[in-house]
Order: C-alpha cells, then sequence, then structure tokens
C-alpha cells in the first residue's frame, strides 16, 4: 500500500468515526475503522509457488474426456496465466510442453510430470466434474475440483490439499443459451473456476465475486 492510499483510508476511517460516533457506540466505531483499515484483501492460504518453476497439470475423470474433452486443458492454461501474472518471481512451464509430455507418456502421479519438466513444484488439479447447462435450455457451470501441490526437489512431497467447494457460477441463477454463444460462456465460466483455484496461491479481493457475478447476468 503506498502513502497515499494509506493517508486517504485513514482520513476515511476518521470521518466514519466522527459520523456514527453518536449512534453506534464507541465498540462499533473502532471495529468499523479497523476493518477499513485492514482493507479488504485476503492473503494467499499457501505461498510456496514464489520464486519457483512451477508446472501446472489438470487431469479429468474418465468419464470428463468424452463430454468435455478439453476442458482440463483450457483450465490448466488459465490457471497458468492467473499464477504467472499474479505469484511474484514464479516460472510456470509452458502449457503446451506439459501436454506434449503427458499426451506421449504414461504417468501415474504428479510428481512425475514434475520430474520430467524438470520442475520445483507441481500444481495438480484432479478435473472431478464440469459441465455447462442447468437443463436445455440455460447456462451455469458446474465444477468440482480437488487441488494439490508437490515439492519435486524434496523428492515429490505433498505440501499442499484442498477439495474445493463446488464451483456454481452464475451461483443464482441460470443465463438464457440465447443470450450468448457456448463458446463464450465456455470461456467465461472456465476463467472464473482458474480464479477459485488460483486464489488460493495470491492474494486477492474479498469482494471479487460480488462483482463477477453480476457482470455475468449483463
Amino acid at each position: 500500500m503506498d502513502r497515499n492510499t494509506a493517508r486517504y483510508q485513514f482520513v476515511a476511517a476518521l470521518a466514519l468515526a466522527a459520523t456514527l460516533f453518536a449512534a453506534a457506540g464507541c465498540r462499533s466505531i473502532f471495529t468499523t475503522v479497523a476493518y477499513l483499515m485492514r482493507g479488504t484483501t485476503v492473503d494467499a492460504e499457501y505461498e510456496g509457488l514464489r520464486g519457483k518453476k512451477v508446472a501446472v497439470v489438470c487431469r479429468p475423470t474418465a468419464s470428463l474426456t468424452f463430454g468435455n474433452p478439453t476442458a482440463h486443458q483450457e483450465l490448466a492454461r488459465q490457471l497458468s496465466t492467473l499464477l504467472r501474472t499474479n505469484v511474484s518471481k514464479i516460472h510456470v512451464i509452458d502449457q503446451q510442453k506439459i501436454a506434449a509430455w503427458t499426451d506421449e507418456n504414461d504417468w501415474g502421479e504428479y510428481p512425475e510430470v514434475g520430474k520430467a519438466m524438470k520442475a520445483d513444484m507441481v500444481v495438480g488439479v484432479d478435473l472431478l466434474g464440469f459441465s455447462l447447462y442447468r437443463g436445455q435450455t440455460l447456462f451455469q457451470g458446474q465444477a468440482n475440483v480437488n487441488v494439490t501441490v508437490y515439492d519435486c526437489a524434496n523428492g515429490g512431497k505433498l505440501v499442499y490439499e484442498k477439495q474445493l467447494p463446488q464451483t456454481l457460477w452464475p451461483p443464482n441463477t441460470g443465463i438464457a443459451t440465447s443470450e450468448k454463444p457456448e463458446s463464450q460462456f465456455r470461456r467465461e465460466f472456465i476463467a472464473v473456476l482458474a480464479d477459485q483455484i488460483g486464489r488460493h496461491f495470491y492474494a486477492h479481493d474479498r469482494h471479487a465475486d460480488f462483482a463477477r457475478d453480476a457482470d455475468a447476468l449483463h
């Protein structure tokens, strides 16, 4: 946070405290001031990717390879872009190189891919469910993923694991299929899913979902 931003937040907090003081009481005022000074940024849950050479590998269940054969590749590309943009000093291995190796070789565990790519870390994404439709006339993306991180420099040790709650987007209603082509909705939903995964590895705005969900309906 730069000095001007900090000064602005401090002044705004004091102004709000003065306005609400008579009605809210001291405890409420100080709670509000603390919230304003802290801001809305949420820290990364796992910060071990900083400065590392990272392979992002997404693997679908067998059933998804028939109905959505490219979803895992699209998700891996989008997640790679987000990590490259938001994680300090990270080197994310090119997805074409990873895809070529995984297509040409039999492998069972994510550290095998990391070793072949000479990566420090592997972010493994198990795509357990993926769909774009709610009924025949509405788009509403649904996905289930499990995320793991392996430290290849430490014998492929599992260092992080997260079973994400189901991603449902938009969360409260579907979008008529007449309003946009499937390809556009697919890109938008994969971007949402990648962000839901990526934000575990970099700081993010806790209120970003509200704006994105509203944009989905326009």
